[in-house]
């Protein structure tokens, strides 16, 4: 019998295919050899799995359901769409899922403070949850475009205790919070975790944010089985570094007859700077530690990126994205920030859910199919709740009072 497609890959150097591996300065080897071996050593004992499924259970919520968007649905015509509820996970987002495994490792491994990134905030204000509740320090990078935008995250990372880190340099988003988060790292990384906020960056935190986010995928298959009698047609959601998509697809990567989308986010145009559709207008690359697929400019820098979701602005992709694509398992599409800013409208009025920015790109896209695809099923990740976003989309772009579909 052929090993699953998770039990498959990466390989034992944390290479997707040709994707993925970890390109590290000489004082971060040691550091992230020693998490790759405590994750492989912790990550399948049983008092680990237990404590982390006690966490899932009792603090975070879990399971969040799925619910049928009948209403976005008829309006659209067509396929029936349905959404995985992560906007009803603990602090409002998928992010916490990967949070509180990978401050839990950080337990096990005997460290106490916890520095990460962060665009949208949700990484920042999920890690701060994850350190309040182990009893950890926490520090969180972000640009200061980030931080103007999303600033209800802001308030909520200070209430929970983090110190948070405004990062200034080149396009003050999320790219340089990585950068600066980093940077800061290399100084202390014998009793400091990086909490890595997506399936990007070296070995071994693609596949080790990937497996804690599965648990997304694995809810909802059989979730969909047990309300509609059948796998999903369709299985999409948004992509920027990627991991609330992976841990969809992570429940339906062995179903061929399932088929898989990303969306990306196109911006406001084709050009260098005007979006973050790294699948669709980047080139093979190096950054961060790890080889994917980039945005670069002439000079093979990464480009700056623009998206409406701040969650999203990021020049690269995790590897296993990129993987994903050149095998032709997942398609990927993009939606524009007007029809990011739709959707969220349409969920807004038409469902009672305010959706996060981020997670509007893949019901944007839904809506925009679902016309040609008749009494098909779509299941989105709603990763993320709007609560973040309400303020920013108020003041600059208004309460939608002329949207209508």
């Amino acid at each position: 019998m052929n090993k699953s497609y998770l039990k498959s890959y990466p390989d034992e150097n944390g290479y997707f295919g040709e994707y993925g591996g970890a390109f590290l300065p000489p004082p971060l080897v040691g550091p992230m050899a020693k998490i790759e071996a405590a994750y492989k050593k912790y990550s399948r004992a049983a008092d680990f799995v237990n404590e982390l499924n006690y966490i899932r259970k009792h603090f975070q919520g879990r399971p969040t359901p799925i619910h049928y968007a009948r209403n976005i649905s008829e309006k659209c015509g067509g396929a029936h769409i349905y959404l995985k509820r992560e906007d009803l996970n603990h602090t409002g987002a998928h992010k916490l899922n990967h949070c509180m495994g990978e401050a839990l490792l950080a337990k096990y491994m005997g460290i106490n403070k916890l520095i990460a990134e962060t665009g949208a905030g949700q990484h920042g204000v999920a890690l701060a949850t994850a350190a309040a509740y182990f009893g950890m320090e926490c520090e969180i990078h972000m640009g200061e475009v980030d931080i103007e935008k999303e600033h209800p995250n802001v308030v909520r990372m200070k209430l929970l205790g983090a110190t948070v880190v405004p990062v200034s340099f080149g396009g003050r988003t999320l790219k340089e919070a990585v950068d600066s988060a980093f940077a800061a790292y290399v100084d202390s990384p014998d009793d400091t975790f990086y909490a890595i906020g997506s399936v990007v960056g070296p070995h071994p935190f693609p596949v080790m944010v990937r497996n804690f986010q599965t648990v997304v995928g694995f809810e909802a298959r059989e979730q969909f089985i047990e309300m509609v009698g059948e796998l999903p047609d369709h299985v999409g959601a948004c992509v920027g570094g990627g991991c609330n998509a992976m841990g969809l697809f992570a429940g339906f990567l062995d179903d061929d007859g399932v088929k898989l989308h990303g969306v990306e986010p196109h911006g406001t145009g084709n050009e260098l700077g005007q979006h973050a559709a790294t699948m669709t207008y980047g080139t093979d690359g190096e950054m961060h530690g790890f080889k994917s697929i980039m945005l670069q400019d002439e000079n093979g820098d990464p480009a700056p990126v623009h998206s409406l979701a701040s969650g999203l602005d990021y020049p690269s992709v995790g590897p296993e994205h990129a993987f994903l694509k050149s095998i032709d398992k997942v398609e990927y599409h993009t939606a524009s920030d007007k029809a990011a800013l739709d959707a969220f409208y349409a969920m807004s009025r038409y469902e009672g859910i305010i959706p996060a920015l981020e997670s509007a790109h893949a019901v944007a896209w839904a809506m925009d199919v679902a016309k040609d695809m008749p009494g098909q099923t779509i299941l989105l990740n709603l990763s993320g709740r709007g609560d973040k976003d309400i303020d920013y989309v108020a003041a600059t772009f208004g309460h939608g009072e002329d949207y209508r579909l």
